[in-house]
């Protein structure tokens, strides 16, 4: 007899938990170049700078944001699961200053040893949160597997002249992180069984809350570059927009917006497996001083799902962008800035 969804821990079915589950980036990077680059030259966002999105023109005036993110469980509730894989996916497009219009289901679900009213569970949750941000469920795809992933296939639209990438950082820009980091931490205490319920539910909202009104609002304070914080930590996102817009960032470590609960798991001995394979990709662009603590340069490596976005805007505008997004009830923070141009390196202070 397959256990009901109320009763299982789905968390348990997975080896790694959401985007912890990435590939080492170190790894995959040496295998992404080696394939040919485009050529197409309507293909106005690829590869090359490792953004969220691919962008590729249809008219003058319109382009397609194409994306596709999917994860092993993150959380024991299928519900919630499925609301946080669809978030994730979402988050691409806004990330990119487009508006997503269509999704499709991409499912891998053990053959017998689970009821499918835990993958209906899992689906309706995505429905979910599709149907919050106005987003049209056209189709999907399935396969057995002995662990259980789920995402999406999103498809947006985007005026080219409006495309935000990793690109566009400058010397003096502040950057605004829109969401708390630590929820890799947390979604390895909740597989181990010692997270607490708080934490859970805080992390949870987190990861559900689409990044829909902060990218509206990112839209209204021109922005320079933006990228959403998920598998890679925050210094690995980071560094991406470093690399690509060929800048030096500097962060403040207590200004970063986190869950006190990582902190605290941290100090008990709970380590996110993804923070060891993310040091070792990005720790050589890293220089941290010498006060910070070391529980804090774990964080900073945290693989996140669903995180914030981390947008880089002119010192007036992230102000501005940070008092209006509070008064939507988006709690967000300047954690850092662009100090100079360079060759794409952070020191964390």
């Amino acid at each position: 007899m397959t256990p009901a969804p109320a009763a299982i821990r789905l968390t348990q079915w997975a080896s790694c938990a959401g985007c912890g589950a990435k590939m080492d980036a170190l790894a995959l990077g040496e295998t992404l170049r080696r394939l040919p680059p485009s050529t197409d030259p309507n293909l106005l966002v690829g590869m090359e700078t490792g953004d969220d999105a691919g962008v590729y023109r249809i008219g003058a005036d319109l382009a397609l944001v194409q994306t596709v993110d999917f994860f092993p469980p993150i959380v024991d509730d299928p519900f919630a699961f499925g609301q946080i894989a669809a978030a994730n996916a979402l988050s691409d497009v806004y990330a990119m200053g487009g508006r997503p219009v269509t999704a499709m289901n991409l499912v891998a679900f053990p053959k017998d040893d689970l009821a499918l009213d835990v993958l209906h569970e899992i689906l309706r949750g995505g429905a979910a949160k599709l149907a919050e941000a106005g987003v049209a469920l056209v189709g999907g795809h399935s396969i057995t597997d002995k662990e259980i992933k789920y995402g999406l296939a999103v498809t947006g639209l985007i005026d080219p002249a409006r495309v935000v990438t990793n690109t566009g950082a400058r010397p003096g820009d502040k950057l605004v992180l829109t969401k708390p980091i630590g929820v890799g931490i947390i979604a390895t205490a909740i597989k181990q069984g010692r997270a607490k319920a708080h934490a859970v539910a805080e992390a949870t909202e987190s990861m559900a809350r689409l990044n829909q009104r902060a990218a509206e609002r990112m839209l209204r304070h021109d922005p320079h570059a933006c990228t959403d914080i998920t598998g890679y930590g925050l210094l690995g996102h980071a560094l991406r927009i470093a690399s690509a817009s060929g800048v030096r960032l500097r962060l403040h470590h207590r200004s970063v917006l986190h869950f006190s609960a990582a902190l605290e798991l941290l100090d008990g001995g709970v380590v996110s497996g993804g923070i060891s394979s993310n040091r070792g990709a990005f720790a050589s662009r890293v220089e941290f001083a010498p006060h910070v603590p070391p529980a804090w340069r774990d964080l900073l490596f945290d693989p996140q799902t669903s995180g914030g976005l981390l947008i880089a805007l002119a010192p007036a505008q992230a102000d501005a962008l940070v008092a209006a997004l509070g008064r939507n009830g988006i709690g967000a923070a300047i954690v850092g800035e662009a100090s100079a141009a360079g060759e794409g390196r952070i020191f964390v202070d």
